[in-house]
């Protein structure tokens, strides 16, 4: 699988802040814990990296992603009830947008942690 142990580490950080933290609080709260455990991980990132999104090869706007790590994977978080196919969507769209092969979609919101790793169909052969 592309990228296992690098998806694994971003995991197992996110298992630490949902276990400390629980569920209940905005998202902003959880990606600041985030940031600060996934050096214990070892892991590099950028958060809130500002990419462009592109449309028939010119720019039409930028999006944030909320961790960019590793140079490789996209991390969307999210801190709701309950992921839907829609929050899905969403983070496959980034990925195509973005030209990425992998994300993870990690919902802080639901009493147990929820994560989907996210594939670029179009880029994954």
């Amino acid at each position: 699988m592309l990228y296992e142990d690098l998806t694994k580490r971003i995991i197992a950080a996110a298992m630490k802040v949902h276990s400390a933290l629980g569920n209940g609080f905005q998202e902003v709260i959880y990606q600041r814990a985030l940031e600060l455990e996934m050096p214990f991980e070892n892991l590099s990132f950028q958060r809130e990296m500002e990419m462009p999104v592109y449309y028939r090869n010119v720019q039409i706007g930028t999006r944030r992603v909320d961790f960019f790590v590793e140079e490789k994977i996209m991390v969307e978080l999210k801190a709701i009830i309950k992921l839907e196919d829609v929050h899905l969507a969403q983070a496959m769209n980034y990925l195509e947008a973005y030209k990425m092969e992998i994300g993870l979609l990690i919902n802080f919101g639901a009493k147990s942690l929820e994560f989907k790793r996210v594939h670029n169909n179009k880029l994954i052969k």
